[in-house]
């Protein structure tokens, strides 16, 4: 009977393993990850289901929710042209940094229908000590609304300065919207959740976690940094709210960190208004519409200035990898220069061809990437690449003066892309994610000068020595890189 019952165990267990195997193949879209999936339920059968299931299964195609936000079918499709006519305009009458990149902006009106907009007044903010200042101050100015969501939001220090503001603002009238991220701001629930409620500010999670051993929800986060003012006013870029992204002179401050985030004053700001709404009737399960307190410079044509700007978004509730396609168009339409800063560096196939494709065409490629990491293995996982890299010419730097958190990419001194997306599986297949594509020569030029600034405290990887590197060290590397579709 024992023997009886062992076998039918086993049966049992490899129907189960056979059954995870099909869903792996069925479900995962990249085949990397599909392979490493693959290898590790069958290698480590118990630990890599468990693991599978909580972190890999893909519920991209059982859409978490819908970006539709209006409901009238035929007011859509109207808008939805308009969307276009008024991107061919702004195309036409627009400068030549447009036209140098004009396919990447047909991409995302074709895509994600963001708008290619001008008029636009835009300002870098370079780190936490230019940006909170300048949302403090701007939160207070508000009049009619304020719309807030953040992937990290800390109960420190400037989180509670920010809160405070916001229950102010609350309480002279103002709408306040505030979405967290439940996996990455899930301290915040404890205390300042609930003072913010009982001052009147609405809040909700995004895709809430109840019981975090169960992580298959940490996937799918909402890794978007988005701050709306009275339809006006954004902020977008990889900032979070918390004290360790301010650097001052202080015994508590333990690393640098080195970020970089983007004012919008002008139309630029609708797409980043229309994510907002569309994660807020997920949150809150409401049906808030479009109108025009939300959108009201729809009727007013004073141009807050001449900056020409689009956003680019994607999720697991989009069609399509948006952020890796324009990333990926970015790269191959420049002519002279590409310069990149990203945390975290684990690219896939598409991008490293188009970087070494770039290189070996005699663009000038420059990469910078954190010397000091938040994450041993994904350091690893990203090492892995540099060798092909530097052997088709690509420039690879290591930035030493803290952490470099920044997600920009800079090319021709034409284009300037800031935004929250990191240059990983992650950030283009199960984060919600948003990008600013900036077609402007003075702020790619501003922020190719910051790029060069950062390089000062940054150590080139020599290729002859990179190559001599322990065995031990490569071995390390490649293996980290076998799991990397998966961190």
């Amino acid at each position: 009977f024992l023997h009886k019952d062992n076998d039918i165990r086993h049966n049992i267990f490899n129907l189960t393993l056979v059954a995870v195997c099909l869903r792996i193949i069925y479900d995962t879209r990249s085949s990397t990850k599909t392979l490493a999936y693959l290898l590790l339920v069958i290698f480590v059968p118990v630990a890599g289901i468990i693991f599978y299931f909580s972190f890999g299964i893909n519920y991209r195609k059982r859409k978490l929710y819908t970006k539709k936000l209006i409901e009238d079918e035929r007011l859509a499709e109207k808008l939805i042209q308009e969307i276009f006519s008024y991107s061919r305009k702004t195309l036409e009458e627009s400068n030549p940094e447009v036209h140098h990149s004009k396919e990447l902006a047909y991409l995302l009106v074709r895509d994600n229908q963001s708008a290619l907009t001008s008029g636009n007044a835009l300002k870098l903010l370079i780190n936490g000590e230019e940006k909170f200042p300048e949302v403090l101050e701007t939160l207070q100015s508000a009049q009619n609304h304020i719309h807030i969501e953040y992937y990290i939001y800390e109960d420190d220090s400037i989180g509670n300065e920010v809160a405070e503001t916001l229950m102010q603002k609350a309480k002279e009238g103002v709408e306040v919207r505030f979405i967290y991220d439940d996996f990455g701001s899930h301290k915040v629930k404890r205390k300042l959740v609930k003072k913010l409620k009982e001052a009147g500010v609405q809040v909700f999670p995004f895709y809430e976690i109840t019981f975090f051993a169960l992580a298959n929800r940490m996937n799918y986060r909402n890794h978007r940094k988005i701050i709306v003012i009275d339809g006006k006013t954004a902020f977008v870029g990889g900032i979070n709210v918390s004290d360790k992204y301010i650097n001052q002179d202080s015994e508590t401050k333990k690393l640098f960190w080195r970020d970089t985030h983007l004012r919008i004053d002008g139309p630029g700001i609708f797409y980043l208004q229309y994510l907002f709404l569309c994660d807020w009737n997920f949150c809150a399960k409401e049906n808030v519409q479009p109108n025009k307190i939300f959108f009201p410079m729809i009727s007013n044509t004073e141009n807050k200035g001449n900056q020409v700007l689009q956003i680019a978004a994607s999720g697991p509730d989009s069609d399509h990898p948006t952020i890796l396609y324009s990333l990926i168009q970015a790269i191959s339409l420049a002519k002279k220069e590409v310069l990149i800063t990203t945390p975290y560096f684990i690219p896939g196939e598409s991008v490293m061809d188009a970087l070494a494709v770039a290189s070996l065409s005699g663009v000038k490629v420059k990469l910078l990437v954190p010397g000091v990491s938040d994450s041993m293995l994904v350091n690893a996982a990203a090492r892995s690449y540099y060798t092909e890299l530097l052997r088709a010419g690509v420039e690879i730097y290591l930035y030493k003066k803290g952490f470099v958190h920044a997600k920009t990419m800079v090319t021709d001194r034409k284009v300037a892309i800031v935004g929250t997306a990191n240059m990983d599986y992650r950030s283009f297949d199960l984060n919600f994610e948003v990008n600013a594509v900036v077609y402007d020569e003075k702020i790619a030029s501003e922020l190719a000068e910051v790029f060069f600034d950062d390089l000062k405290y940054s150590e080139r990887i020599e290729k002859e020595k990179w190559d001599s590197r322990s065995s031990a060290k490569q071995l390390l590397e490649r293996t980290a890189r076998l799991i990397s579709p998966m961190l």
